[in-house]
């Protein structure tokens, strides 16, 4: 770690999260300043890259320069009045919650600008497309950035138009219905979410998510928690996305363009999740407790009906397509990081915020690996794909089949990778939940999620085996095996899989004391 003042640790927050608003909007020029290449759409894909390597370089050194000893402290805080006449500030702060999402959504939108320079996808002109990825990562990171409950439901929004247009107009077949599900069920959802955000601002006197933590609720009626937490949930639920709020995601992730995916999968998704334990656990936590095992049967259901879809979809003659298979294992795994927040207690929490990394660097990967399968093939059907690579990826393509694999394992909880500490923590915090929470009923809710990891396991296996493995036809077409380009796109994500896997103090050892504060009743 290195030694930052506060001050340089302010700017760089507020760097990370302006600076791509202003890339876009550089983007949009008729020559982004200070880039050239063999043509102005080489230029500006050119500008992207740079754009999110300086965020990421950012955010890269304001972890270093963050407290470690102190990771439940909020630092590098920037507190400005903005509208004084509804005590709306211009608050931002990261504690050991909100680092590891900011520097995975920094990584993540480096990666998918760096994927996009060299693989375009086909699309209107790229300026456009550039502009949009930047605005994206703007207001991901001003969502776990802002300490301000109108702020954030503005950052919250802000990721909706972007995504929209990178669906509809860079997206494959069913573009628009897809946008347009995604848009309608997120904005609906907004709308409850804000007049939750508001009936607290109004009531507790303040929008300030520090102050909130810190009251704990103490000034807010029991019955005012119970309608929060219920408008602000299902706001939260729709972008997680929780079952049966999540029929749009299948459609989405089946029609968007691979980074569209990766940056779904990888940092949206996680924003509903976030809000649940940066503004309802601490802010309205009787409110929660009242919800919390009906948050928890849902969670299960969706694990399990994620499952049985992605194992439908996986077998032979199913006209199964692997985005759409990724989509729905999505929705099982996000159940896992909600039963884990169901529980109030510090494991199940911090079991949550663990999963939603590891989910956010293996179903990233993975939507990278299937975008390459869908250069090089033509199609995600997985009957098609079999028949290309003569269900063989293995002989054909050894290093894409064995990064596939590689997925799979991890996707499926192998131990020794990313995937298995947030779901085990969270079926451990579900054999002991919060107190007044029913023991028995939570206990029934570990026992079905544990079967659900057993047909993660059953349906990645199968994945594999039809896609990866058998003998190599003679008359079966060659395939490109990795690029070296997509080498350097896709190895960081296999890296911290792997050291996530073997080392979660790593990521423990920053989420852990925020959580015990969190639910102890303030964030200082």
């Amino acid at each position: 770690m290195i030694d930052i003042s506060e001050s340089v640790m302010q700017f760089l927050l507020a760097l990370i999260v302006v600076v791509p608003l202003l890339g876009a909007l550089a983007a949009l020029l008729p020559a982004p300043p200070g880039l050239k290449g063999k043509s102005p759409e080489q230029a500006v894909l050119r500008h992207g890259v740079s754009v999110t390597g300086a965020v990421l370089i950012a955010a890269i050194v304001l972890a270093l320069g963050f407290d470690h000893d102190h990771p439940s402290k909020m630092q590098a805080t920037t507190d400005i009045s903005w509208i004084p006449a509804l005590d709306v500030r211009i608050h931002l702060g990261i504690d050991g919650i909100s680092l590891p999402l900011l520097v995975l959504t920094a990584l993540l939108t480096f990666l998918c600008a760096l994927y996009s320079y060299f693989k375009m996808p086909a699309g209107p002109t790229p300026k456009a497309f550039v502009a949009l990825l930047l605005v994206l990562e703007s207001g991901t990171l001003a969502s776990f950035a802002v300490l301000d409950l109108l702020l954030f439901f503005l950052a919250f929004e802000m990721v909706l138009v972007p995504m929209y247009f990178l669906i509809a107009r860079w997206g494959g077949e069913g573009r628009t219905r897809a946008a347009w599900r995604f848009i309608l069920y997120t904005l609906l959802g907004s709308v409850v979410m804000l007049l939750g955000l508001l009936l607290i601002g109004i009531k507790a006197g303040t929008f300030d998510m520090v102050a909130l933590a810190t009251d704990n609720g103490r000034s807010l009626t029991a019955s005012v928690q119970v309608i929060a937490v219920l408008a602000i949930g299902i706001g939260l639920a729709v972008k997680t996305p929780m079952w049966p709020l999540h029929s749009w995601l299948p459609d989405a992730h089946t029609s968007a363009p691979t980074v569209g995916s990766v940056m779904l999968a990888g940092v949206l998704l996680k924003m509903g999740t976030y809000g649940f334990v940066r503004i309802i656990l601490p802010i309205a936590p009787n409110g929660f407790h009242t919800f919390a095992p009906y948050l928890a049967a849902f969670a299960v259901v969706g694990i399990i009906y994620g499952s049985l879809a992605c194992l439908a979809l996986a077998k032979q003659g199913a006209k199964g397509d692997l985005k759409r298979l990724i989509a729905y294992s999505s929705v099982g795994h996000m159940g896992f990081v909600l039963l884990g927040i169901a529980t109030m207690t510090p494991t199940g929490v911090n079991g949550a915020l663990f999963a939603n990394i590891a989910h956010g660097l293996i179903t990233g990967l993975l939507f990278f690996l299937v975008g390459a399968l869908k250069d090089r093939t033509g199609t995600t059907d997985l009957d098609s794909l079999a028949d290309q690579t003569g269900a063989a990826l293995y002989g054909k393509a050894p290093r894409l089949g064995g990064l596939l694999a590689f997925g799979a394992v991890a996707s499926l909880g192998l131990p020794g990778l990313a995937g298995f500490w947030g779901e085990m923590l969270a079926l451990f915090g579900a054999f002991d939940p919060a107190d007044d929470l029913s023991r028995p009923a939570f206990l029934t809710f570990m026992a079905i999620a544990a079967l659900g990891t057993l047909l993660t396991a059953a349906y990645m296996l199968v994945v594999v085996r039809r896609v990866c493995m058998g003998a190599v036809p003679q008359e079966a077409p060659q395939l490109a095996d990795v690029h070296t380009y997509e080498f350097a796109a896709w190895t960081p994500l296999v890296a911290l899989t792997v050291v996530a896997g073997l080392w979660p103090k790593a990521l423990l050892g920053l989420t852990d004391p925020a959580v015990q504060q969190l639910l102890a009743g303030g964030t200082r």
